[in-house]
């Protein structure tokens, strides 16, 4: 035990120890809910040029690869950090004599073989996430469009109400902003989805 504490906090392994700290604390604030889930997710859309467009493709397509962007950045460094550490240990352990050098060579390769592991384990939660999305994506598009109720609803009572699309129409569970209600036939205005309950926010609102 004390000398994987030793290894860990060694000079050639503090790199992926301290990213395996960091993702800790991070799930813990997440928990005690100091921190929302997704504080630290990273979108980045460069301004790039007709010329770094090649450039920017490619990493891109990299970054798909090891389906970063298909899932949460934390979930993903999550799912890197800790094998990122294994590896490191034991590679330092059975190949490394106590050369410093040597050690900080072997994050490279270590870095690599993270990589493809993470990506490996964050393969089930990518059409999780991309049915989130699309979830998300639907309820947005439905957000500032007027809807008829079917089933009465106020600001404690969950009603129906359905919205025009080409197709059928859009059949949603429904409750008012309090202090508000509407009865059946009456039209309203979506004004926000309730993603952990699973209903709309509507208010009474009359067409011209």
């Amino acid at each position: 035990m004390n000398e994987l504490i030793q290894a860990t906090f060694s000079s050639v392994n503090i790199i992926p120890t301290a990213l395996l700290v960091f993702v800790m604390l991070y799930w813990l604030a997440v928990i005690f809910g100091l921190l929302d889930l997704d504080f630290f997710d990273i979108e980045v859309e460069p301004d790039v040029n007709a010329d770094d467009v090649s450039a920017v493709s490619w990493l891109n397509s990299v970054l798909a690869f090891f389906n970063l962007g298909k899932v949460p950045f934390m979930v993903f460094l999550t799912f890197f950090a800790l094998p990122f550490w294994v590896i490191s240990i034991l590679a330092n352990y059975y190949f490394n004599d106590g050369y410093s050098l040597l050690g900080w060579l072997y994050l490279i390769p270590s870095f690599v073989a993270a990589l493809f592991v993470a990506k490996f384990l964050t393969m089930p939660f990518v059409r999780v996430f991309a049915a989130m999305e699309k979830e998300h994506e639907s309820a947005a598009a439905i957000i500032g469009q007027v809807c008829t109720v079917m089933l009465p609803a106020n600001g404690t009572d969950m009603g129906q109400a359905a919205v025009k699309t080409t197709g059928a129409p859009l059949l949603l569970n429904v409750r008012t902003t309090m202090g508000s209600a509407v009865q059946k036939g009456e039209t309203a205005l979506v004004l926000e989805y309730n993603a952990e309950n699973k209903f709309y926010l509507i208010e009474p609102y009359q067409t011209i």
